[in-house]
């Protein structure tokens, strides 16, 4: 989806992004936890039903750690969702709950909205966040994630973020 409006908002710099990442982070923490309790809540009905054995381990918690496979099983259920947790967020309508606070929006510089694909790879080569360390060495206020989906992350008026948020665009 293309939003014209919002092609001429000028870059956010690193301290901007700071914000909303941190604020973001607290909600990642949130979809972590209930990630790992809907996770664990399946993997107790497995258990219950008999298609995974206990084998030695008393606790159920015990068997998911103290074997790799299940281990790995389960934070990767957890990665997915919070990767998905960004993705969704960054493809519908290019805000993040704190990139939305700190009036930030993702978007291709013609202002059009980024496909799931791109939103996916942007997370791949945000490196953990710590891609926008390359804003302090760049002069157009472009971070790694940005260079490699042509993509920006722009700062939107009052006027621009609160005409979203009731638009629901």
């Amino acid at each position: 989806m293309s939003n014209s409006e919002h092609a001429n908002f000028p870059r956010a710099g690193f301290i901007r992004r700071l914000g909303a990442i941190v604020y973001d982070l607290l909600l990642a923490v949130a979809v972590y936890m209930v990630a790992g309790a809907i996770g664990f809540g399946i993997f107790t009905a497995l258990t219950a039903s008999g298609l995974v054995a206990m084998q030695d381990y008393q606790h159920i918690s015990d068997l998911i750690n103290g074997v790799p496979f299940y281990k790995g099983l389960y934070q990767l259920w957890i990665a997915i969702c919070v990767g998905l947790f960004y993705v969704l967020f960054w493809s519908y309508g290019g805000q993040t709950l704190g990139m939305r606070a700190w009036r930030l929006k993702i978007q291709h510089p013609n202002g059009q909205s980024l496909s799931m694909i791109t939103a996916t790879a942007r997370l791949v080569w945000s490196l953990l966040g710590i891609g926008n360390l390359w804003i302090l060495i760049n002069g157009d206020k472009l971070a790694l994630q940005d260079m490699m989906t042509r993509s920006e992350v722009v700062v939107l008026s009052k006027e621009a973020n609160q005409l979203r948020n009731w638009r629901g665009v």
